[in-house]
């Protein structure tokens, strides 16, 4: 087994898992996921180690969503079909709706935050990571990225309660 082989067997789950947290979409995740490894093993010469190789691949397949988005034009609305497969049968039509609708709620939130808080609040709850992790990503401490976290979970939540006023 080569070196890019237990790489991509050990990390191909965590890029997925981030992947399809991201874009919502099983079939995207796979598709982004594939083409982050094949873009890492091709430039694996280039990787420094000055971060941990999972957040390496990880920023990869980030950078490849974004460009997927861009040429797709995809928006991140959820399509009826998708809305019936995501949801139960025992769940009525007004909980889906109201589900749809802070899930809507929290992406517009969540593309409004400005960075760096937007990306490090992805960063941790997406990809799971950990402060250490993040501060490494950014150059930064451990400490800055638990309290910028924090203060983005913060603006999330306040962002939150004043959309839950203004019905």
């Amino acid at each position: 087994m080569t070196e890019f082989e237990k790489i991509y067997q050990d990390y191909f789950d965590d890029v997925y898992r981030y992947i399809r947290r991201l874009s919502g979409d099983e079939n995207i995740a796979e598709e982004i996921t594939s083409e982050a490894f094949f873009k890492a093993m091709r430039a694996i010469h280039s990787f420094r180690g000055d971060c941990d190789i999972r957040v390496w691949l990880c920023q990869i397949a980030k950078n490849c969503y974004y460009t997927y988005l861009k040429k797709s034009k995809k928006t991140d609305s959820v399509t009826d079909v998708e809305l019936s497969e995501f949801v139960s049968e025992e769940i009525t039509m007004e909980e889906q709706c109201i589900k749809h609708e802070e899930a809507a709620r929290i992406r517009a939130i969540l593309h409004n935050v400005p960075e760096p808080y937007k990306e490090v609040f992805m960063w941790r709850v997406f990809a799971e990571l950990s402060f250490k992790q993040i501060g490494q990503i950014f150059g930064k401490s451990e400490n800055w990225a638990c309290v910028t976290y924090h203060r983005a979970k913060t603006k999330i939540q306040s962002r939150l309660e004043d959309k839950a006023y203004e019905k």
